[in-house]
């Protein structure tokens, strides 16, 4: 027996489905709670997308407790859905599960003092802040952590982690879909830190979820690549609810919270049961509980003319910046190419795998179109594009030519938001996803 596994840091929006699903996946593998960070949905929706998480996960059989978004907008050079100012915050503050403040993603607003980024500081008090901080480093990492951030989920190699673990930070090793890192990090956990480590997953598809797991299967993956099970056991349960300040989880203990895994074996984390709250709620892989009733925001959340649309580059004289996709990571690289043009336009290129992309704005209707190049997505047919689409979550298309491109956003429009893939004008896949824009219903 063993305490039901906590997620450290998770977007409940990732998966795409509502928080009830979110359950019937993880809690038969493991996963009794999580804190969450509904950054995606209130970029969208603002304080009615905070409350809609929190409303859909109450009397689940899986903890829910959420850091209130801190960068919403994430950033001024893209158009967001909503606002949340500090004083909004502060309102939420109220709620049991709300613990503290989510990832501080603006670390540049943070270390030259912009007063409404030190503010959403402030207002937190003494309460757990979140850090998103990848490659920051020497005197300006000093700067952040002194401001009040003390975690980061953001490392991707193993100096950098090191460094931040050093001054203080708590390092919440990821392993999502697109962001993987458990393999890069985990020789920092030693048996002097290891109480200041923890597992995340941040973002997982629901191809993930069904195929690999959750945060059971990452604690798997640590022990089957040394670690001691108990302390990858802890790193995924008392560490985490010691961090977060939730006294009554993460430990078989008296005045504890029943939360507890019964495991067939220990290094392969094979969960035969699952208690929630001293109910069983997970046997032999199936979930047992019926889903809860769920509410869905009232408010449409797209708005584009899509005769009006126009991916048209104008070519210039020489090279041109290109985004370079990384597989299996978040960030991305900036390349340079001469792009290929036909009658002074620049066009995709699918042979050199040099494409357009864009990004329409879909809250206001202001009709803003941004457009650009990548490298690396490998598309040779058609266009694919999402209304999923971080952190903003306009409508991003990228497309081997503009007909199909404009196709595609038409049909992110008919569905209410989702994603589609497109070729010669004729629907081949489409995810509605009318919650937001980000979750199926």
């Amino acid at each position: 027996i063993c305490p039901g596994l906590i997620d450290a840091h998770v977007h409940l929006e990732s998966p795409m489905v509502r928080p009830s699903e979110f359950a019937r996946a993880v809690v038969p593998r493991g996963t009794t709670a999580v804190v969450c960070d509904p950054h995606e949905i209130a970029n969208v929706l603002g304080l009615d997308g905070v409350r809609y998480i929190l409303e859909a996960t109450e009397g689940l059989p899986l903890g829910v407790y959420v850091m209130v978004p801190s960068c919403v907008p994430a950033t001024h050079m893209e158009t967001a859905g909503a606002e949340l100012t500090a004083a909004d915050i502060g309102e939420l503050w109220a709620h049991d599960r709300v613990l503290g403040l989510a990832e501080m993603m603006n670390f540049p607003g943070v270390v030259h003092r912009v007063p409404s980024v030190l503010e959403r500081i402030r207002i937190a008090g003494d309460r757990p802040i979140d850090g998103h901080a990848p490659g920051l480093s020497g005197l300006d990492l000093n700067a952040y952590i002194a401001a009040g951030v003390r975690s980061d989920h953001e490392c991707t190699d193993l100096d950098e982690a090191r460094e931040k673990l050093r001054r203080g930070m708590h390092i919440l090793i990821r392993e999502g879909t697109t962001e993987r890192n458990l393999d890069a990090l985990l020789p920092l956990v030693t048996a002097a830190n290891a109480q200041r480590c923890h597992f995340c997953t941040d973002d997982r598809h629901p191809d993930t979820l069904l195929r690999e797991g959750h945060i059971g299967e990452v604690v798997r993956r640590a022990i089957s690549f040394g670690l001691d099970p108990l302390t990858a056991i802890q790193m995924a349960s008392i560490n985490t609810a010691e961090h977060y300040g939730l006294r009554n989880l993460g430990a078989v203990a008296p005045g504890y919270r029943a939360d507890l895994l019964v495991l067939d074996d220990l290094e392969t984390m094979q969960v035969a049961q699952v208690y929630a709250a001293g109910e069983l709620v997970a046997e032999g892989g199936r979930f047992l509980p019926s889903t809860t009733a769920y509410r869905v925001p009232l408010h449409s959340s797209i708005h584009v003319d899509v005769p009006a649309l126009d991916f048209t580059i104008h070519a210039g004289d020489g090279s041109a910046r290109v985004i370079g996709v990384i597989p299996e990571q978040v960030v991305t690289k900036d390349l340079r190419a001469e792009p290929t043009t036909q009658n002074g336009q620049v066009i995709s290129d699918p042979a050199r795998d040099l494409l357009k992309i864009a990004v329409v704005e879909r809250h206001h209707g202001s009709g803003n179109v941004g457009r650009g190049l990548v490298k690396g997505v490998g598309l040779q047919e058609g266009a694919i594009a999402s209304s999923v689409a971080h952190d903003s979550h306009n409508v991003v298309v990228v497309g081997t030519n503009d007909q199909d491109m404009r196709a595609a956003v038409a049909s992110i429009v008919d569905m209410g938001g989702g994603q589609v893939a497109m070729v010669d004008g004729e629907v081949r896949a489409a995810l509605p996803l009318p919650i937001a824009g980000l979750i199926s219903d």
